[in-house]
Parts: structure tokens; sequence; C-alpha cells
């Protein structure tokens, strides 16, 4: 199915951006989605996915929003390294932006 090869594409190139700057990422398959970890917080953990929309690719929460364009995974991995670092609490679509 080319959706799925398309997605597992984008998910691996942002894994390979994720293990560079230190964080676990493995490959979920069904369906495909990133389990991410700090390997020094293991009680911390998020997933992240890959979903078309109509501007293209993007990365996404597991909360659905959007992280980053599938396009710039390493922007992705800024920002999501950037979550597992600041030790800000997370948003949560329940709470809105208060």
């Amino acid at each position: 199915m080319p959706r799925e090869h398309t997605r597992t594409y984008f998910l691996g190139k942002l894994a390979r951006e994720l293990e560079l700057r230190g964080l676990e990422a493995s490959l979920r398959p069904d369906p495909p989605s990133l389990k991410v970890r700090d390997p020094d917080a293991a009680l911390f953990s998020e997933t992240v996915d890959c979903v078309a929309m109509p501007d293209g690719w993007f990365y996404r929460w597991s909360w659905g929003d959007v992280v980053e364009s599938a396009e710039e995974p390493a922007l992705a991995a800024d920002r999501i390294v950037k979550v597992f670092t600041t030790g800000e609490p997370r948003p949560h679509p329940a709470l809105g932006d208060a």
C-alpha cells in the first residue's frame, strides 16, 4: 500500500534525526508510528505519527497537534527534543492554551 510506505519512509527519517539527538525511536508497525523516549528518563515517552493533509505530509503528536512538515525531519526532531528537555508540561487538548 503506497500510503503506508510513504508514512514509514517519513517516520524512518524522523527516527534517524531523533537518534542523532540522543533519543530512542522505535517504529510501531500498525498503524505506523514512532515511540520516542529519552534513555535517561524511561518513564517519559511520546508517540509521533505521520499523516497526509491537504498541504502534504506532517508529523503529529499523539494528541493530534502537528509537530512539523514531514519534509523537515530535522526541525521536527528539534521540536520533539525540546519537549523532552524543557521540563514544561506537554500541551493537552482538553486544557486548550491555558
